[in-house]
């Protein structure tokens, strides 16, 4: 059996089939983790549910911040931005199950000795403390009144965590955190308008969340995607796994083994979905 994390797919079916033809990959063998934002701008998001939710617990899929734009416009919270392309799920006959499903997805997963996310983590956080808070957001999506939630979960503030924070803005901040969050200031204040750029192009005073000192997930390997302009990077304790298919590049997977000289990474190239600009800039 192999377990192999992918990155964005955000609706690139093709790309994500012919990987899965790469990987010679056996929904009765093997096991996926993907790591968030399965849909949108991509040119197939209803192609990408019905393959993944076909391969019912052989595939994991966190959650990331275009699949919750997703939920959100499917019942009137948002509004399309231009640039979506999830027109199909929205009116496919079986709209109410693709939405029921994903909304059970999880927002962390660790396996493996890897704690996976879609975006990131704050440097307070530990391993454990982040699939405790995200068990909270999953819980509240899972439960009757999760439309009332989303209606509170969008906007910046507040920027930071607190221990004592309670209610729409704790929720808030979790999910800030774990889907969208890629700088931030050493004391954990979260930035989110710079959205294009690597790792040395962050703000002043701030670092990308993973070079904050003293982060305490830093002993543990952190897998994510969400960002594309930072592509694919292999390092003792993180992994990042966005390395831009729909705009392009690549989809990535990583295979998992026992220890880091075990992993191995495996891609295939993308045609490209959709070019940055004004609604492009890679969220």
């Amino acid at each position: 059996m192999a377990l192999y994390m992918i990155g964005d797919v955000q609706g690139c079916n093709t790309a994500l089939g012919r990987l899965l033809d790469e990987i010679n990959f056996s929904p009765s063998r093997d096991r996926l983790v993907l790591l968030g934002d399965l849909v949108n701008r991509g040119p197939d998001s209803l192609a990408v549910l019905q393959r993944l939710m076909a391969l019912g617990d052989a595939a994991h899929c966190l959650l990331g911040n275009h699949d919750l734009h997703l939920l959100a416009v499917a019942h009137g919270v948002r509004k399309l931005h231009r640039g979506d392309t999830v027109a199909d799920i929205l009116q496919s006959p079986d709209r109410d199950a693709m939405l029921d499903w994903l909304r059970w997805r999880p927002l962390a997963w660790r396996e493996h000795g890897v704690l996976m996310v879609h975006a990131g983590v704050l440097p307070q956080w530990s391993s454990d403390q982040v699939l405790a808070l995200a068990g909270e957001v999953e819980t509240v999506l899972r439960g009757n009144d999760w439309i009332a939630f989303m209606h509170q979960m969008y906007g910046n503030q507040p920027d930071q965590w607190h221990d004592d924070l309670h209610g729409a803005d704790r929720l808030r901040v979790i999910v800030n955190a774990l889907t969208r969050l890629r700088y931030c200031t050493p004391d954990g204040q979260m930035e989110f308008e710079t959205k294009s750029g690597g790792a040395q192009d962050a703000p002043p005073g701030h670092l990308p969340w993973f070079d904050v000192p003293g982060r305490l997930t830093a002993t543990h390997v952190v897998a994510f995607g969400h960002w594309s302009t930072l592509g694919w990077l292999d390092r003792p304790d993180i992994l990042s796994l966005d390395t831009g298919c729909v705009w392009g590049g690549c989809l990535s997977a990583v295979r998992l083994g026992p220890g880091a000289k075990d992993r191995e990474l495996i891609q295939v190239h993308c045609e490209q979905a959709q070019a940055p600009g004004k609604q492009g800039k890679r969220s």
